[in-house]
């Protein structure tokens, strides 16, 4: 069977594909059926024209995404897959509820998601066996990267983020697929990943280097501060009063002349593409469109009502609006630190109050929301929307799986099984991917890794997912080690 290799990529700067780690042995041994190095190239570049070169379903239909990371670890029993017929340290406390589609019940705590389950996929067979990812900030770190850590402790804390950290893999995208508007290309809001004192691990562009690290929108204001979302402040992306538009334009082609007339200098900086980073901060500058996505205030007062009139769901609006404008990945991370109380989904202690008054209230307000404007306004064709957290939440109340102490009614970490949902871009409309079983601790079917689901998100950008990137030590790595999930896709 002949194969034709991806695109090749030379150094980290490339905006190309890479080849994969498949493509380099296919290429040596191509010799063996007399087909050159240049043959091979040749036959890629008749396949792309003719438009051949695919990954099957889902490939390359995403043009942006959308991750809601569920910081803190969500009850997946106490929400999206509640048991019956199971003991009263198993069972939740709160009561099932029908769903758009037949058989599949929420409990009473996400009657709106309830209504519009039919517009996207839930995965109930999340899972993971764990090694050091009892904590959130190593499974963070995993979800993100598609890498685990060396350095875990026996708390699950982790050294702050590096240079050396693999990227996210929103980082990947934009590298791999740079935006095509004077836009943001990768926003992160509105608060960085954090447990503890650990904050931003597994965020950033890590050895790729900071040009690709993503933008950060952290508003001023306690996490407890519900309309934080409207002191945004983005000076750095207005021109001061005293510099104008056409004024900066001129201080541009000044420097083109400058160019022109330093050959030898331009020469010697031109590896590091200057002219294309520079002419990239102009126009986004003097286009204006990123503050214009940035004001939510020009949304009308029944559309921020309907996501919810708190961080959260001011959040989700936001990344909506960015998208709209141009931008690739919108990172939107639960307004509230892992492993903590008050609004967070670290349910070791108090978890009916802060479930039904606090966290999940703003959950199915502002995800549904979304999901139903995505789709009213034609972007589900073209935007991958995921939610999930970095695990779900014991079976067994009271039970501690990670040296927490647990009252009577809370629920410690539990990465063997748990849900996630995943929207647009291909996915399956109305369909439940895998099971879990009798209690909710373990996949029944179809189970699902965290970072197969990374894989997918690049399969849905048409990037393989074993295409290879370079450390900071110029080592060969993949994006990630792992296969997308055919069966979401339609």
């Amino acid at each position: 069977m002949i194969r034709i290799p991806g695109e090749l990529g030379k150094d980290l700067c490339d905006k190309q594909l890479g080849m994969t780690r498949r493509d380099l042995l296919r290429v040596g041994g191509s010799g063996l059926m007399g087909l050159s190095l240049a043959g091979l190239f040749k036959l890629q570049a008749k396949a792309k024209e003719a438009g051949i070169l695919s990954g099957g379903a889902g490939w390359g239909k995403a043009k942006s995404v959308i991750l809601i990371y569920l910081q803190g670890g969500p009850s997946h029993l106490d929400l999206w897959d509640p048991k019956e017929n199971v003991s009263d340290n198993v069972r939740s406390v709160f009561k099932p509820i029908p769903t758009k589609i037949p058989g599949v019940n929420y409990t009473e705590l996400l009657p709106k998601l309830a209504q519009v389950n039919d517009k996207f996929t839930m995965i109930r067979s999340m899972s993971y066996t764990p090694n050091g990812l009892f904590n959130h900030t190593a499974a963070i770190y995993q979800m993100m990267t598609g890498y685990t850590t060396d350095k875990v402790s026996a708390s699950g804390q982790l050294e702050p983020p590096s240079p050396k950290d693999f990227p996210n893999f929103g980082s990947n995208i934009i590298r791999l697929k740079p935006p095509t508007e004077p836009m943001l290309p990768f926003v992160m809001l509105p608060r960085p990943l954090q447990e503890s004192n650990v904050v931003g691990k597994g965020g950033t562009a890590g050895f790729l280097g900071k040009s690709y690290d993503p933008y950060t929108l952290y508003p001023d204001g306690d996490d407890m501060d519900m309309a934080k979302m409207d002191k945004i402040r983005v000076d750095d992306l207005q021109l001061r009063p005293d510099i104008f538009s056409m004024r900066l334009k001129r201080r541009a082609r000044l420097r083109e002349s400058i160019n022109e007339a330093m050959p030898d200098i331009d020469k010697a900086v031109g590896q590091h593409s200057l002219n294309e980073y520079y002419d990239r901060a102009l126009n986004l500058i003097v286009s204006g469109r990123a503050r214009n996505a940035f004001d939510i205030a020009q949304e009308n007062e029944k559309t921020r009502d309907k996501y919810g009139r708190h961080t959260f769901g001011q959040s989700l609006l936001l990344a909506r609006r960015l998208v709209e404008a141009g931008t690739r990945v919108v990172e939107v991370v639960w307004p509230k630190v892992a492993n903590s109380d008050n609004h967070s989904w670290d349910v070791h202690v108090g978890l009916e109050k802060r479930m039904k008054d606090q966290s999940a209230p703003m959950l199915d307000t502002g995800l549904s929301a979304l999901i139903d404007d995505l789709d009213q306004r034609g972007m589900l064709a073209d935007t991958l929307v995921l939610a999930i957290g970095e695990f779900g939440r014991s079976p067994q109340k009271g039970l501690s799986t990670s040296g927490n102490d647990n009252d009577a009614n809370g629920r410690d970490h539990w990465p063997y099984c748990y849900t996630s949902v995943i929207a647009g871009a291909g996915i399956k409309r109305g369909y439940v991917h895998g099971k879990s079983d009798k209690t909710g601790s373990a996949p029944a079917e179809n189970p699902v890794h965290p970072i197969e689901l990374l894989a997918t998100i690049y399969h849905a950008f048409g990037i393989d997912p074993e295409t290879i990137v370079y450390n900071h030590l110029n080592q060969p790595r993949e994006l990630v080690k792992a296969k997308s999930v055919d069966k979401l896709f339609a």
